[in-house]
């Protein structure tokens, strides 16, 4: 019967000692998600249904070649900001 309590006592201790290492993986960012933002705007538009009936085939990339193209152009402009700080940098 001692032997049951010892176990148990052990068993306490070793998942008392696994939670508080995850307490302190958790403050110390071990499970902060770098990568899912960086992927999310990839995947961030609805699917366009085709409507062959009303448009021909092409009705269906519509949507998404209007928003690749904001999204390069919003990247040319990010750039060109960029770029500029840069040069105001390098003058200073």
């Amino acid at each position: 019967m001692s032997v049951i309590y010892v176990l148990l006592t052990i068993s306490i201790i070793v998942a008392v000692l696994f939670f508080i290492a995850f307490i302190i993986s958790v403050k110390n960012g071990q499970y902060d998600d770098s990568y899912t933002p960086s992927v999310r705007m990839l995947f961030e538009d609805e699917l366009v249904k085709p409507d062959l009936k009303a448009k021909g085939k092409e009705s269906s990339l519509r949507g998404t070649k209007r928003t690749v193209a904001s999204k390069q152009a919003n990247c040319r402009t990010t750039l060109a900001t960029t770029n500029t700080k840069i040069q105001l940098n390098k003058e200073k």
